[in-house]
This record gives structure tokens, C-alpha cells and sequence, in this order.
């Protein structure tokens, strides 16, 4: 039985698509590695991008290693898993230990307060994975920096306690050696970020924090054969065709919710996925997750817009482009078949699916305004509304001096089939009600809305902000520190960082012709309220 539901308004170019991809056998070559397929130009990268088809298996090897290293972390009473990292390497261990039900510790910000209130956490009981393939993750370098800080403060060898998972010879291989950390997990280098989601990158974390990772890997081998055959039954070429046709009919935003399915929290490891992977040369499919099924943006989806139920379809959702699809398989099942569909859609499509082209333009604009002793304070507001500071070119707000003026000159400049995407550097943890601000944005404007808390965003659809299609509008949030945190060996702090990486950001975003409106907040409680209200949400 497959694992999905199909919806779309001409079975005729689905099963021409299909046909095309099995006659391809796309499906095979990817399993066997042939990096050709994408073309001359994308087969170098994609021919060393392609270790993720042999995961299920090859990984097992890691189960009894990460096995023992628990036992004896819990042996001496360390019992909380705390993890660093950007991306990929954080964004699946939390789907896997929020879907068992575990604890895990995710720091993925540069947000001073929610970086204080993890080291806060009891460090004699507190292990830390360090995870980054590259290893030079500014984020993640910052936050092994304040841990280690931390744990010495407290009485407690770092080395002790410091778990490394990085690809062989990067920086922090080196540096872990060096400085005798705990346990060093090597990654299979070709294996991408996003790809990662069965590698030690999501197995090592999950198993620390006590997931039943060898179930997870059990999952995906279950699958991996159907997922390799070019057959029009395969699950992944059906809907690599789904997405393919979709995205060619101009239906490029995937609006996602989960349903009956007992994964928590998919959609923002799928978000990086396909947005990271497809979003380039001016093309992709840009993910929007939703509340459920009944919000914004999924029961009103438009033209441009499909639906992706996680677990069964439900309801009676018939969405204008008449393209709607639900997946409802177990989380290692999933992992698989989205990455196989995905490295499918971007054949379909016509682009790379394992480069991000785009990506290495914030991080450049970040360090040129560390390097100029710049950030958000540089600028100096059109306005200020109570406890909202707003900023943007005259060109946008246009004579705008109310908060929602400049919110509806915003929606104004964006295409009929255009999206929102709101950027809230902010802490995750504490100013919750900032998400609410996406159901206000889709209410209020009609658009498709994204939310991402900064700068995790960034290392998800980051790249699609500004390789994808060209109609986004950007809201972003930024607020003062509650109380800034210093950076151990770095002559910028916590909420320097943060404020560059928002306003590096932002410039490349209005380099590219997108338009920008950044609300400063000075007071974040009420400062979101403010937002909330101006959108004309009540909540």
C-alpha cells in the first residue's frame, strides 16, 4: 500500500511526468550514486552529495557506539543532552526525540537570553553535541565557546563533556582532538547538511538523548527498496512527479500540516529540505508550515498554493490549484522518501538539488558588519510606534508614520501570488507569541506566510529567500537584549552577532530588489502585541 494520497487536476500530465522519470530511471541512478543526472554543470557537487541513499544501512554501525556512550554519561549521573548546531545538524535530532518523546536541548540562536537560560540548565548534569559538518559554524563555534566557559566556572572539566559530531579534518575535528573532547562522531562527507537527517548527525543527539535510533533506521530500510526501483509505483518518483508538475503550472509553495500522523514537529526539518534544495536560479518550491489544518494559508490556499497533509487527509480542503497530497509513513520512512522525492523534484525542475548557492551571502554580509562595528543600531528609524521602532527605505513606506501603514505599504508591494516571510530574531523559548504573528500576517494580507525564528531561518530558507522566486516580501523583527552575553575568545558578543546577522541579511535581501521592513522592538512583550494588534489578530 503506498504511503500517499494524491490530489491534482490533470492525472494525464502526472502520469506523463511519471512516466518520463521511470523512463529515466532517475530513481536507480540516484541509488547507485550517478551524480550525472542533474547535468555536466550540478555532477561535480552532486557526485560527492550522494551518500545519504546508503544511510539505513551503513549506519547501524553507530548504534552500539552511541549505546555505550549513554550508558556511561548516565553512569555518572549526566542525564541532560544539550545540542549545538545550525541547520541540518539540529533540525532533525528534534523531530526525532519531540516525536519519541525525550528531552533535548536545541540551541540554534544567537538570542543572549536563550542562550543564558540553556547554559542556566544544571551543567553537572548537561552533556553537549557539537555539531557542524563544516565546522567552522560561527553559531555553534560561539555556543561550544559559552558552554565551555560555562562548565569551567562551574568546577567541570569541559572536555569531559563535550561531544563533537563534524565530517573528517574540518576545523573542529582538529580542534576536538586537540583539546581531548569526550567522543568525536565522524560524518560521512558526502553527505549534505539536509541529507543528514540519518547520519550521526541526527543519530548521535537522538540516541544521547534517548530515542530509539536503531527503530528510526529500521523505518527508512523498510522503504529504501521501493524508493530505488523505477517503477511508477514508487512512492518517491510519484511524488517528485507531483511536485515537478505542480511547480510547473506555477503552484510553487507547499503549504504543510500535520494530521493524524504521531510525528511532532516535520515540517521544519522538511522546510530546510525542499526550500535549501529547489530554491535557486529564480526557481523551487518555497514550504509554509502551518498551524494545522484549519489556518491561514491552508483552508484558504490559492492558486499558487498546494496542500501536504503529514498522516492522513482530513476534511474537505480543496485548494484553487487543485493539487493536494497526504504522507502518512513513520519518521525514518519519511526522512527517506522526501529526500529521494526532493533530489527528484530538483531533477524535474532542472536544478542542483545538493548546492546552496545563495547561502554564503549572509554569512559574508553578517561579517562585514562585525567587521565594521556595525549592527542594527546603524540605522536610525523612519519612526517609532510605542514600544516599535520601524524601519525602511522612503520607497516602501511611503510617507507611512503608523505601525500599520508601514505593515499594509509592506503587503502592498508584494505580487498577487507573492508570499510574507517574517524573520523574528528573537528568542524562541520565551517570545512564543511572536509565531502568532504569521496567522496575523496571512489573515490581514492574503498571501502565503512563512515564520522562522533568525538566524535558524537562515540555514533553512535562507537560500530560497534569495535564489527562489523573486515575489517574497520580508517582515523582519529584531529587539534589544534583555542582557547581552559575551563570547569567550570573540570581540563581539552574543547580541552583536545577532544584530549583524540580521542586517547583513536584510542588505543582501534589498540588493536583490526584495523589500525589507524591519520593527525594532524595545520592549518585546509589548512590542509583539503591538504587531499583533496592527495586523488586527486577537488571540
Amino acid at each position: 500500500m503506498s504511503p500517499i494520497d494524491f490530489g491534482y487536476p490533470s492525472p494525464a500530465e502526472f502520469d506523463d511526468e511519471v512516466r518520463d522519470l521511470v523512463t529515466a530511471h532517475v530513481a536507480s541512478r540516484i541509488s547507485v550514486g550517478d551524480g550525472t543526472l542533474w547535468g555536466d554543470a550540478a555532477a561535480p557537487e552532486a557526485s560527492r552529495r550522494l551518500g545519504w541513499v546508503d544511510l539505513p544501512t551503513s549506519s547501524t554501525g553507530l548504534l552500539a557506539e552511541i549505546a555505550e556512550l549513554r550508558a556511561e554519561l548516565l553512569a555518572e549521573g549526566v542525564d541532560i543532552v544539550t545540542l549545538a548546531g545550525m541547520g541540518g545538524s539540529s533540525l532533525a535530532p528534534e523531530v526525532i526525540c519531540a516525536t519519541a518523546g525525550v528531552p533535548l536541548e536545541v540551541v540554534d540562536t544567537t538570542d543572549s537570553g536563550q542562550i543564558a537560560e540553556a547554559i542556566g540548565t544544571d551543567l553537572s548534569r548537561t552533556v553537549l553535541v557539537v555539531s557542524s559538518k563544516s565546522g567552522s559554524t560561527v553559531e555553534t563555534d560561539s555556543h561550544r565557546r559559552a558552554f565551555s566557559s560555562a562548565f569551567e566556572a562551574a568546577g567541570i572539566d569541559p572536555a569531559s563533556r563535550i561531544v563533537v559530531v563534524t565530517d573528517p579534518g574540518s576545523p573542529l575535528h582538529e580542534l576536538a582532538l586537540e583539546l581531548g573532547y569526550r567522543r568525536v562522531f565522524l560524518a560521512d562527507p558526502e553527505v549534505g547538511g539536509r541529507y543528514s537527517a540519518l547520519s550521526a548527525f541526527g543519530l548521535v543527539p537522538s540516541g544521547l538523548a534517548g530515542a530509539d535510533i536503531g527503530a528510526l533506521l529500521a523505518e527508512a530500510q523498510e522503504i529504501a527498496p521501493a524508493l530505488a526501483l523505477d517503477e511508477p509505483t514508487n512512492p518517491a518518483i510519484q511524488l517528485g512527479a507531483f511536485l515537478g508538475v505542480a511547480h510547473a503550472r506555477d503552484t510553487e509553495k507547499l503549504v504543510v500540516a500535520a494530521t493524524s500522523s504521531p510525528i511532532v514537529g516535520f515540517g521544519a526539518w522538511l522546510e530546510q529540505l525542499v526550500a535549501e534544495s529547489t530554491g535557486k536560479d529564480g526557481e523551487g518550491i518555497l514550504p509554509v508550515v502551518v498551524e494545522g489544518i484549519d489556518a491561514p494559508g491552508f483552508v484558504d490556499a490559492g492558486a499558487d498554493a498546494m496542500l501536504l497533509f503529514i498522516g492522513r487527509a482530513e476534511g474537505e480542503h480543496q485548494p484553487m490549484s487543485g493539487f493536494a497530497c497526504a504522507v502518512d509513513a513513520p519518521l525514518g520512512a519519511q526522512f527517506l522518501l522526501w529526500e529521494y522525492a526532493t533530489a527528484i523534484t530538483g531533477y524535474s525542475i532542472g536544478i542542483n538539488p545538493f548546492d546552496q548557492p545563495d547561502v554564503e551571502a549572509a554569512k559574508a554580509g553578517a561579517r562585514e558588519m562585525l567587521d565594521g562595528g556595525l549592527g542594527t543600531g546603524a540605522e536610525r528609524p523612519a519612526f517609532t510606534h510605542g514600544a516599535v521602532a520601524v524601519f525602511g527605505p522612503p520607497e516602501l513606506l511611503d510617507g507611512a508614520d503608523t505601525l500599520e501603514d508601514a505593515l499594509r505599504a509592506l503587503a502592498d508591494s508584494a505580487e498577487e501570488y507573492g508570499y510574507v516571510a517574517i524573520q523574528a530574531y528573537l528568542d524562541r523559548t520565551s517570545d512564543t507569541r511572536a509565531a502568532l504573528i504569521r496567522q496575523a500576517a496571512a489573515l490581514r494580507t492574503g498571501l502565503q506566510t512563512t515564520f522562522g525564528f533568525g538566524p535558524r531561518y537562515l540555514h533553512s530558507t535562507g537560500q530560497y529567500h534569495k535564489g527562489g522566486h523573486p515575489n517574497g516580501v520580508f517582515l523582519q523583527i529584531t529587539a534589544d537584549s534583555r542582557a547581552d552575553l559575551l563570547i569567550p575568545g570573540r570581540d563581539f558578543t552574543f547580541g552583536q552577532l545577532q544584530a549583524a546577522q540580521a542586517a547583513g541579511d536584510a542588505r543582501v535581501l534589498r540588493e536583490r530588489r526584495r523589500p525589507v521592513l524591519r520593527l525594532h522592538l524595545t520592549d518585546r512583550a509589548q512590542g509583539i502585541e503591538q504587531i499583533l494588534a496592527a495586523f488586527g489578530f486577537e488571540a
